[in-house]
């Protein structure tokens, strides 16, 4: 057994998967699975899959690549708006981009044509968080030269929120997207296929029932991989908030001071830290560090110890409340977002699938 490992319950993330698209079939909405977060894997992909999503969507050109030479009869998007230099991978891996620039789609447009396919593209608009997207006046004419434009299929308009700034789902800018998407329609003749109305951070307008008719899609990574809206990050009803779970061995137990002795300076990542005395302590290293995962991307599923610090290779516990540890147990680790993105990105913890 190499450790660390992050163990991957596939049951539960298809219950998840299930559970997220029963709720959003329920309003006429279609669920794409975001797995961005876990370097696509293939297993993760096969649960979305299996839990009944039909279209699989991505940041990375290469993660799309690797879904497609899996086969798995769904369709691919691309998250991350494409630069001109990625023009022929988007038109080649993507069935559908998210595209907020004009030119960059008149390319895609021309290769498209190339190749003697159409690409659908997706409106992104600014509906006030300030990432990617175009604001609301310019959407109609964009949409005008978008449907007039050959070798482009105008897909939809969407929209992210509570990426950048913050701004989170409400029935006012959802409801807002829908108008502009009625304008759309009007002004160019050509009926949308999907109103994206945004990622997990809609969940929790999904779960109430709160979603405004017309809304027809959502990209949904956390909520089905670890359970959450994105909002307040509460557990959604009946979903698995574990179905990752990193395991990392103790290397060492020790008691020790809790107050270093000498001068303090910077660590090793340039912050210069703060201790409290708590005099004595048990201390447990395990071998898990920053290079496998961000220290404050974790939680210990045992609420017996505690983190306290991490290096690039250890993650340093207070086990007082567990006088029991020794060298060799192993201590389980729940993930959020940034957690489980870095520790599915680090080739140094190994993955392992739990079978059904």
């Amino acid at each position: 057994m190499a450790y660390p490992e992050i163990v991957i319950d596939l049951a539960k993330l298809t219950h998840n998967a299930r559970l997220v698209c029963e709720k959003a079939a329920a309003q006429n909405i279609k669920v794409a699975g975001v797995t961005k977060a876990c370097l696509a894997h293939e297993a993760v992909a096969r649960a979305m899959v299996a839990g009944g999503v039909r279209e699989l969507a991505d940041s990375r050109l290469e993660n799309l690549e690797h879904l497609r030479r899996l086969g798995l009869g769904v369709q691919l998007m691309l998250l991350r708006i494409p630069g001109l230099s990625r023009v022929k991978d988007t038109v080649a891996l993507a069935d559908t981009s998210l595209n907020s620039e004009y030119e960059v789609m008149s390319a895609l447009g021309e290769e498209a044509k190339r190749r003697d396919k159409q690409h659908r593209v997706i409106i992104m608009v600014d509906l006030g968080d300030l990432r990617e997207g175009v604001l609301p006046k310019e959407v109609v004419p964009l949409a005008r030269q978008v449907s007039k434009t050959r070798g482009l299929r105008l897909r939809g308009l969407g929209v992210n929120l509570a990426c950048y700034g913050g701004v989170t789902p409400s029935e006012e800018n959802l409801h807002q997207l829908v108008e502009l998407a009625e304008n759309v329609e009007r002004e160019t003749g050509t009926k949308l296929e999907v109103v994206s109305g945004g990622n997990s951070s809609s969940l929790g307008m999904l779960f109430n029932q709160q979603i405004p008719p017309g809304i027809s899609h959502l990209r949904i990574g956390e909520g089905i991989l670890l359970g959450r809206e994105t909002v307040a990050r509460n557990p959604l009803p009946d979903t698995y908030q574990d179905a990752f779970v990193i395991r990392a061995e103790v290397v060492e137990v020790h008691v020790k001071p809790s107050l270093p002795r000498g001068t303090v300076g910077q660590d090793a990542f340039g912050h210069v830290p703060n201790f409290e005395d708590k005099g004595p302590m048990i201390r447990a290293i395990v071998a898990l560090g920053r290079q496998d995962v961000p220290s404050d991307g974790i939680y210990p599923l045992d609420g017996r110890v505690q983190v306290i610090g991490a290096s690039s290779d250890h993650l340093i516990l207070d086990a007082g409340k567990k006088p029991g540890i020794k060298v060799g147990d192993i201590v389980k680790f729940g993930l959020n977002y940034g957690g489980l993105l870095g520790a599915m990105t680090s080739p140094f913890v190994s993955k392992r699938v739990r079978e059904f």
